[in-house]
């Protein structure tokens, strides 16, 4: 039997072609890392994480030749764009105009009434909707006097969510992110039940490559687990293919999106006699060629001796346990045949095809 996670209904918001909340899978969101006036290549860029399994990107907006861009990139992309603005509201107005097809706002830098009064405005209008990005180290003085951070955090979400409200905009995604894991795990668990509005998880500056993929996976695997979360985006100092991959790879292991097959591998000790390492990343590259959606609920072992497969593996569909110049091919547990070392990964790959 799969152990299934139990997700929190919350209400279906629309970002271009893809709808989050309710029913609809988790989705993976990845950010632009160079200047969104570099249209083409951004739009470069944007198309080959959409080939990784991005689903929506954001770009960052720090001028109004950014904004303006937009409506360039758009024509080269298929999948939702997000423009990310600070400090200058009118940048949102000019994204708007080009045909974003939704805004993050920063309530620690764009804050004042009729400000946000003329972005609710046109993002009625457009019928676009809006992220509310809550930054711990962005927080307004006025929340700073909470001795409680994550209070102060929830506190000034609910205040922008509440004026959003009150100008009539209801299409509202939150995101409440701080590079302290724990914090923003507290802060997601509070806020989701206060509101059933879409939330976006993250953990933001998250540090070195290794630091920011533990903490990613540790944070928002322990969110979704309590059946949290709707777009999730994992926040990488380097290629944001990374932040796409290890997403996939989140939402795979929690059996909440299926992403090609799993793979089972034993770590190898000294009785491993193989580059195990190596012939698995020959079987991983060699079934990208495929359809990853016919595999999307296959288990493949590769195991370095025959102490750890197939017993150790037995769950896999099929598998190969290494020996001395030799493999045993088994699926289910169960022995098939017998195969000389050079012909164990061809006659792996045939038998999955």
């Amino acid at each position: 039997m799969v152990l299934k996670i139990k997700r929190n209904k919350t209400k279906v918001v629309k970002i271009g072609k893809v709808s989050i909340g309710g029913n609809n899978p988790i989705a993976i969101q990845s950010m632009v890392k160079r200047e969104t006036k570099l249209t083409k290549d951004v739009i470069n860029d944007i198309n080959n994480l959409e080939n990784v399994g991005c689903e929506i990107i954001r770009v960052a907006v720090k001028d109004v030749e950014d904004a303006k861009a937009i409506a360039k990139i758009k024509k080269g992309i298929s999948i939702p764009i997000v423009a990310d603005i600070h400090f200058n509201y009118k940048f949102a107005l000019e994204a708007i105009d080009a045909g974003v097809d939704k805004v993050r706002l920063n309530p620690g830098n764009i804050f004042k009434k009729e400000q946000v009064k003329e972005i609710a405005s046109k993002l009625k209008e457009r019928d676009i909707p809006i992220r509310i990005g809550v930054n711990s180290g962005s927080l307004l003085d006025k929340y700073l006097k909470v001795k409680d951070i994550n209070k102060a955090i929830i506190k000034q979400a609910t205040d922008y969510i509440k004026m959003l409200e009150d100008f009539g905009v209801k299409n509202i995604v939150v995101s409440l992110k701080s590079s302290n894991m724990l914090e923003t795990i507290d802060v997601y668990r509070k806020m989701n039940r206060i509101y059933d509005y879409p939330l976006h998880l993250g953990i933001t500056a998250t540090g070195l490559l290794y630091d920011g993929i533990v903490k990613s996976s540790l944070g928002i695997g322990t969110l979704l687990l309590d059946g949290i979360g709707d777009t999730i985006r994992v926040s990488l100092l380097g290629n944001p293919i990374d932040e796409v991959n290890i997403a996939k790879n989140i939402l795979n292991s929690l059996n909440l999106r299926k992403f090609g097959p799993k793979y089972i591998c034993c770590p190898t000790c000294g009785r491993c006699q193989v580059d195990l390492k190596k012939k698995a990343e020959e079987v991983s590259t060699r079934l990208k060629s495929l359809d990853s959606r016919k595999m999307n609920n296959l288990t493949i072992a590769l195991m370095g001796c025959v102490v750890n497969g197939p017993g150790e593996a037995k769950q896999a569909d099929i598998g190969i346990a290494f020996g001395d110049k030799k493999g045993i091919l088994f699926k289910k547990g169960k022995i098939v045949k017998t195969i000389n070392e050079d012909s164990c990964l061809e006659a792996l790959i045939n038998y999955i095809k």
